[in-house]
């Protein structure tokens, strides 16, 4: 499987992206990005393809109107996310990229937090 690299560019545009709130938290996953809250991933960058999870009406309502693209590796992208269009990083599109973003934020800041993961203990320790 491709693992793409974002550029410099990419990760300034994701994290001028992220809501300015508190309890976002923006941290590497893979050699992208990824923005979470409450543990669970509402946005992330693939390459240069910046994802988001939204609520299935707003998701419907993306796809509907604009030219959006699968998110994550070709092979298997990942359920629930929408890659946003690939035209807009050319920078006419900061604010509708935020907007879409602020909505992934708010659906997935009402889930429940995520619960952390307990540490791997070795098969055969004991």
């Amino acid at each position: 499987m491709d693992m793409p690299k974002p550029s410099d560019a990419d990760k300034q545009r994701f994290r001028k992206a992220m809501p300015d709130h508190p309890d976002v938290v923006v941290k590497p996953m893979f050699g992208n990005l990824g923005g979470f809250v409450n543990g669970n991933m509402f946005a992330g960058l693939f390459g240069p393809v910046l994802g988001i999870k939204l609520a299935p009406a707003d998701k419907a309502e993306l796809e509907n109107a604009e030219a959006t693209v699968p998110f994550g590796p070709a092979e298997r992208p990942m359920g629930g996310y929408t890659g946003l269009p690939e035209s807009w990083p050319d920078g006419n599109h900061n604010e509708e990229t935020a907007a879409w973003v602020g909505k992934a934020f708010e659906y997935i800041a009402t889930l429940p937090p995520k619960a952390p993961k307990s540490p791997k203990v070795p098969r055969n320790a004991g």
